[in-house]
């Protein structure tokens, strides 16, 4: 069952460099000699008892519409000569660490080579330590409530996983709730409708299944899929069976997010084009570069979000440094022209390459060390952007790096407060590197005290 196809593919994508499968060639293939597909069902944590129903109606599907299919839990399986023989990787409902350093490369130059992946269910509660599977999914698992009845909602009837389901969709499942809306990265083809459940906790847009294409691959999630009973419904069988055409090549679709996306909730508050609401304090300054972003210069100063004070919020942003260089997000200070009332009043989560624990990248400077494994893990190196999520609700601050909690603060000292509600970017000096983008902030409820 060799592929010498995808051997080739992958091959030439290394040789030239490609990231991407050209279009419609493994749909083309796929036609000629029918596609294989690898459904992987290893778990490292809560195992689903759904897992032997979901290979079998996997099994099935390739039966019916021309694919042929194998199961494995045998993580030695990822191989780059072994997965050269698949159209798409089916993570069916995977939990924890399931691959190690080798395994997780040889399935990344899979994925740039042209193949596909699509995950059911806990997929997204999967591999929390490699960034790169979480971007690839599209985020990870947050949370559950008990199993119930619920509405799916259709925003997308083009796609061959969700073509043959009505505006609304209602059926019974355990409905995930996600770390990040992926939103802003995928392409959304059904969300859930937090008023006809309890337990629901992102709001008025809560997706639940999405394509994108990814690093030269194609990606496909759906977070139904808990229950046995779930393979046996026709919908649900053919939402699968959508999501593993896309996955394989053999069905096109628009997975690219729409132009402009943005985070519902979140208010850009820089947009790469005007620093309106913001104000420098002290030396230095921040440039803007004409293509979206802005870099430190000089300094030592504060560029700080005057126009509205925020209580509870969360507030997203991109930062890359050029080197070994340093700055950091400011947060929990009063208004002032001085940057170090922000220093003496105020927390300031660090970026930083290499300083002491408690002063590099993700502490709460001088204040607590980040979960160095955690933020090792997630971390991408200098030239490479990073991306910040802290979400401040009453005197506590939690810091998500590219999706992963690395940092948990609970403020004690009295001469300080997070409730102070302004928030600012440092220039920390003339050698001192740093580039920010796409900042935004979403405005939450304090907690009740």
């Amino acid at each position: 069952m060799q592929r010498t196809a995808r051997l080739a593919v992958i091959a030439a994508a290394l040789l030239l460099g490609s990231t991407a499968l050209p279009a419609g060639h493994a749909a083309e293939r796929g036609a000629a000699e029918g596609e294989n597909v690898l459904v992987f069902s290893k778990t490292a944590g809560f195992r689903h008892d759904s897992i032997p129903d979901g290979i079998e109606t996997v099994r099935q599907l390739g039966e019916e519409n021309g694919f042929t299919v194998d199961a494995t839990e045998d993580a030695a399986q990822f191989t780059p000569e072994n997965l050269a023989r698949y159209d798409a990787v089916v993570w069916l409902s995977t939990t924890g660490d399931v691959l190690d350093d080798a395994q997780q490369a040889a399935f990344e130059e899979y994925v740039r080579g042209g193949g596909g992946y699509a995950g059911v269910h806990a997929a997204a509660d999967t591999e929390y330590d490699w960034p790169w599977y979480g971007q690839l999914a599209g985020t990870w698992f947050d949370s559950h409530p008990a199993i119930q009845e619920a509405t799916v909602r259709v925003e997308d009837h083009d796609h061959p996983a969700t073509a043959h389901l009505q505006d609304e969709w209602v059926r019974t499942d355990e409905l995930y709730n996600y770390r990040a809306n992926p939103r802003a990265r995928t392409h959304v083809l059904a969300t859930l409708d937090e008023s006809t459940y309890d337990g629901g906790n992102m709001g008025e847009d809560h997706p639940i299944t999405w394509c994108h294409a990814f690093d030269g691959g194609r990606s496909f999630y759906t977070g139904l899929g808990h229950t046995k009973e779930s393979y046996a419904e026709p919908d649900f069988r053919q939402h699968l069976l959508g999501g593993i055409r896309y996955a394989t090549g053999a069905a096109d679709a628009d997975c690219s997010p729409p132009d402009g996306a943005e985070e519902p909730g979140y208010t850009p508050i820089f947009d790469g084009t005007s620093l309106d609401g913001w104000k420098q304090a002290g030396p230095g300054s921040f440039e803007l570069n004409g293509d979206g972003t802005m870099t430190t210069t000089g300094g030592m100063g504060l560029l700080w979000y005057e126009a509205k004070e925020y209580p509870a919020y969360s507030l997203k942003l991109d930062w890359k440094m050029a080197g070994d260089d340093n700055s950091g997000v400011f947060v929990g200070f009063p208004a002032s022209d001085d940057p170090w009332t922000a220093v003496d009043n105020g927390y300031e989560v660090q970026i930083d390459a290499t300083d002491a624990e408690d002063r590099t990248t993700g502490a709460v400077y001088t204040f607590q060390s980040a979960d160095i494994a955690a933020r090792d893990a997630a971390l991408n190196p200098p030239g490479e952007w990073n991306a910040y999520e802290l979400v401040v609700e009453g005197e506590r601050l939690r810091i998500y790096l590219n999706d992963v909690l690395i940092n948990d603060f609970t403020n004690t000292d009295p001469a300080r407060s997070l409730t102070d509600g302004y928030f600012g970017l440092q220039n920390h000096g003339a050698d001192d590197e740093v580039a920010f983008r796409n900042v935004r902030v979403k405005e939450l409820t304090p907690p009740v005290r």
